[in-house]
């Protein structure tokens, strides 16, 4: 009979994509990359992970490390958060789906050992226990609330070695100003430089940008069904990696009749259809 003591047991994942999350193809390729590229490049150093959620990205991080590399993640889970506005933001989202439990057992449907756990707010790693310039990669994705991504983002600075990068997820959505805030505070007075974008997450390093940059312009992204294109911001250049848009295909029989119409009258029908297109979009 069950008590209050049973185990929850979770069914393990079959695939990666099993895992619930919000890390997709786009960004998931992004990550492979990147951490690819350090490989071989000889940049060795430990992964961490500030806010883990079930272990979608954790299970791609945990695939690439090295040799003498270590995985470490910090996320509340189950446990309850430090402060009030913290607890609401959990209590909105993540709550009731959100276990320790869970998280190991999709992290071990893919791995033969878990990585070192950090079952605390992610302000706990500022106390010194990840060793300064021990990381390559940084993947913050915990609070959206400002003061505490940009804790977070200050924990990932001094954890990077040189060559180290970090990606932040959220900088972009409506309903995560304080992350949109706390990021582009580290670009402007911080000396965060940027070096991708994606629409979920933006990529950057305290160190040069020039070889990660090069290493992406270098890549084959269309033939994986993505898009590179260049920006500048502030006289720096950075990169927007994005998914292909196909153009529709038209019917033959509507390009045929489009082309035999007088020029008048197909100036005309494409008129008409541009509204009808609009009006289904209100």
């Amino acid at each position: 009979m069950p008590t209050d003591e049973t185990v929850a047991v979770h069914p393990a994942p079959l695939k990666r994509d099993d895992i619930p999350g919000w890390f997709f193809g786009l960004d998931r390729a992004a990550f492979g990359h990147l951490l690819s590229t350090q490989s071989a490049a000889g940049i060795t150093g430990d992964i961490l992970e500030l806010g883990s959620y079930l272990g979608r990205s954790a299970v791609l991080l945990g695939d690439h490390l090295r040799p003498g590399e270590r995985l470490t993640v910090c996320d509340l889970f189950d446990s309850e958060a430090g402060d009030a506005d913290n607890a609401a933001e959990m209590a909105m989202s993540y709550r009731k789906t959100l276990t320790r439990s869970a998280f190991e057992s999709n992290y071990l449907a893919f791995h033969d050992e878990l990585p070192e756990i950090v079952q605390a707010p992610t302000s706990a790693l500022a106390d010194g226990r990840i060793r300064a310039g021990s990381c390559r990669f940084v993947h913050v994705d915990a609070s959206h609330l400002y003061e505490h991504v940009a804790g977070d983002i200050a924990v990932a600075r001094g954890a990077l070695s040189a060559h180290g990068l970090v990606a932040l997820d959220d900088y972009r959505s409506e309903h995560t100003p304080g992350v949109s805030a706390a990021v582009w505070e580290a670009v402007f007075t911080g000396g965060l430089h940027p070096v991708l974008f994606t629409p979920m997450k933006f990529y950057g390093t305290w160190g040069d940008t020039g070889a990660v940059r090069q290493s992406l312009l270098e890549h084959d992204w269309r033939a994986a069904g993505y898009t590179v294109d260049e920006d500048t911001i502030a006289g720096r250049r950075v990169l927007r990696l994005n998914y292909q848009v196909k153009a529709p295909v038209r019917s033959t029989s509507r390009r045929l009749a489009l082309d035999l119409l007088p020029p008048v009258a197909t100036r005309a029908t494409r008129r008409v259809l541009r509204t009808l297109r609009e009006r289904r979009t209100i």
